[in-house]
């Protein structure tokens, strides 16, 4: 997949995995940023238990990117903590 079909991925599945988990988006920047890393975390872990993980863009590697995406997510803000706005 090029760079640019990563960086759609990942804003696609960024935006999407951040509006699941804490209902506002991270920003565009840290949105594609964790689509990004939430599809190879999503490909290791479908990889892990017998599936095919990110095959190109298309609606099934959006599926195992946003499931990354979450599991990352949720980490990231089990270990920073949600951020309170003043």
């Amino acid at each position: 997949m090029s760079i640019l079909g990563w960086i759609i991925l990942g804003l696609i599945s960024g935006f999407i995995a951040s509006k699941i988990v804490n209902r506002t988006g991270e920003g565009i920047f840290l949105d594609i940023v964790l689509g990004i890393v939430g599809a190879v975390v999503g490909g290791y872990i479908f990889n892990a238990v017998g599936h095919v993980g990110v095959t190109g863009l298309n609606l099934y590697s959006m599926a195992v990117a946003v499931i990354g995406a979450i599991v990352v997510l949720v980490i990231y803000h089990a270990l920073f903590g949600r951020r309170v706005v003043t």
